[in-house]
């Protein structure tokens, strides 16, 4: 996820991560200038009955209730419409929702993290996809010191940087003992890794289920479940604060949404995957069917409060923020109503808090 302008840490010679923040900014300003054009033709009111509401998403199955949503239409009977707005890189997700060019994203928690940081006014108002992080590496690659003076392949802010982070730190290391190689996008660190120009990455289902199937030998150093418990958390549903202030009606009717695809997840996995393989997921039927037993949807994750807030301690040592970040990062009231008036829907999930 590293831009490409990024500066050069002087000891590491890494980019700086505090330069990306900086950069993200820089960046969601410089895109949304490129994309105003187009931006100006998307209504913000589809009619008089329909709110259109645009959003960026991210590649990997925790985005899966959120394709659906866009994909089936799920909000549109109560009155909108979420229409995504396409990003060139994984990096360009959380500056556009930043700057305010969409009004919402799912979006991997520590990327949310560095933008309450910077002061961006948005809170996250649900979860999206729980596990699916795996720590690969090629043959003969078996623990932590096996991974000393390696490359290690991954995004920047991203939870998939954490992992690995958190790894190493647990076994007594840090990424000074490494070497880390930043990517754009899924797919390129996915090939990456197949073709053999890093040692191991971090990445979310599908990919890591495609990258352990072909490249032969590799081991799965850590799913993250041995780091942090079950049903920890990978993206969530953020929004824009103004938007919860003007249309909380509208940020009901995507939770609504995001429950139903949840459960349409859950009853029948081979239609959603159908739906999505190819347009939003580069990889096999069969691989895709695979990697979504790995990471659930769960959209109720006031569970993972407390973990997400413990993560930003290691976001601070990463040097992408700056102070602890707090609950009032977290608004779990429009959900709260949801479950309260659907309480059929949230009854018949699986994977949930309560």
């Amino acid at each position: 996820m590293c831009f490409r302008h990024c500066n050069l840490d002087e000891d590491s010679g890494r980019p700086s991560r505090r330069d990306f923040v900086k950069g993200a900014t820089a960046a969601g300003a410089s895109l949304a200038l490129s994309l105003g054009a187009a931006a100006s033709l998307m209504p913000s009111v589809a009619s008089a009955a329909t709110t259109t509401l645009k959003a960026t998403h991210g590649t990997g199955l925790c985005n899966l209730a959120f394709f659906l949503v866009e994909r089936r239409g799920l909000a549109k009977p109560d009155g909108v419409d979420l229409k995504f707005v396409v990003t060139p890189t994984l990096a360009d997700i959380s500056t556009l929702f930043g700057s305010g060019q969409v009004d919402m994203s799912v979006i991997p928690y520590s990327n949310f993290l560095t933008l309450v940081d910077a002061g961006a006014p948005v809170k996250i108002v649900a979860g999206a996809g729980a596990e699916g992080l795996m720590l690969i590496a090629r043959e003969g690659i078996n623990s932590a010191a096996d991974l000393r003076g390696k490359t290690i392949g991954t995004f920047q802010a991203d939870t998939q940087e954490l992992v690995p982070y958190d790894y190493l730190k647990k076994s007594g290391m840090s990424f000074k003992d490494v070497k880390v190689r930043y990517f754009n996008t899924s797919p390129e660190m996915a090939q990456a890794y197949i073709a053999g120009a890093v040692d191991a990455i971090c990445h979310v289902e599908p990919y890591a289920t495609k990258c352990m199937q072909e490249r032969k030998g590799s081991t799965i150093l850590t799913d993250g479940k041995d780091l942090y418990g079950d049903l920890y958390s990978d993206c969530v549903l953020a929004v824009r604060t103004p938007l919860i202030e003007k249309n909380p009606k509208a940020v009901k009717a995507i939770i609504k949404a995001m429950l139903m695809a949840q459960r349409e997840v859950e009853t029948d996995i081979d239609s959603a995957l159908r739906q999505t393989v190819g347009t939003f997921y580069k990889t096999s039927f069969d691989a895709a069917k695979l990697a979504a037993s790995k990471q659930p949807v769960m959209i109720d994750q006031r569970r993972n409060t407390q973990f997400i807030l413990d993560r930003s301690q290691s976001m601070r040592e990463l040097g992408y923020i700056r102070k602890p970040t707090t609950r009032d990062a977290f608004d779990w009231s429009l959900m709260e109503q949801v479950i309260a008036e659907n309480k059929a829907l949230f009854d018949s999930l699986k994977f949930k808090s309560a």
